[in-house]
């Protein structure tokens, strides 16, 4: 399934849940967890923490930009290639959510780049995979993008998901499916008139 893909039955919810059940049965760049799991984990993580729906909602899939029916897939990434998934998982979404949902997934990765510096134990932290990605993303922040991230709308939402995110990959785990959240990101579907 490709981007232009109509949903299945015209429902944004089929086709993630497909998405979810599809590719992301695939391994996580090396962790123990597959891309499925770890993005189930990352939203249960936000629901348990007691987040907002549309937090709950960034954290489940800000990684929906790794997957290839979606965008530009994973590869890049295992080449040691910054595949953008964050910015283009953001504006895939955006034909069905809002920026409230958006923007935390288009800012996760900066969130951890931020954290590196903001935060230097964070860095010890990472995952050996996140440790690699976070070279291919750029690295750590310099202290003037910093101040900058933080500037930016959506930077402390941004900061709660990628917190989630390195949270996300206890292969012993126990995390609801894809229907357990289905009613609420139907709540935070925009209408379209």
């Amino acid at each position: 399934m490709n981007a232009a893909s109509p949903t299945p039955d015209g429902d944004p919810l089929a086709l993630l849940a497909a998405l979810f059940a599809g590719e992301g049965a695939a391994e996580y760049f090396g962790e123990e967890v597959t891309q499925a799991e770890h993005m189930l984990q990352a939203g249960a993580l936000a629901e348990a923490a007691g987040a907002p729906a549309h937090l709950v909602a960034a954290a489940l899939l800000h990684d929906i930009g790794h997957f290839h029916g979606t965008v530009t897939g994973r590869d890049l990434m295992e080449e040691g290639l910054d595949n953008r998934h964050s910015h283009t998982g953001a504006d895939w979404l955006a034909r069905w959510f809002g920026p409230e949902v958006t923007e935390p997934v288009r800012l996760h990765v900066a969130a951890k780049r931020y954290l590196c510096t903001a935060e230097p134990r964070y860095l010890g932290l990472l995952s050996e995979a996140s440790v690699h990605t976070l070279r291919v993303q750029g690295g750590p922040m310099t202290p003037r993008q910093a101040r900058a991230f933080e500037a930016l709308p959506g930077a402390a939402d941004a900061v709660a998901v990628r917190r989630w995110d390195e949270q996300a990959k206890d292969p012993q785990g126990v995390t609801p499916d894809f229907a357990h959240f289905r009613p609420l990101l139907a709540g935070l579907l925009l209408t379209r008139g």
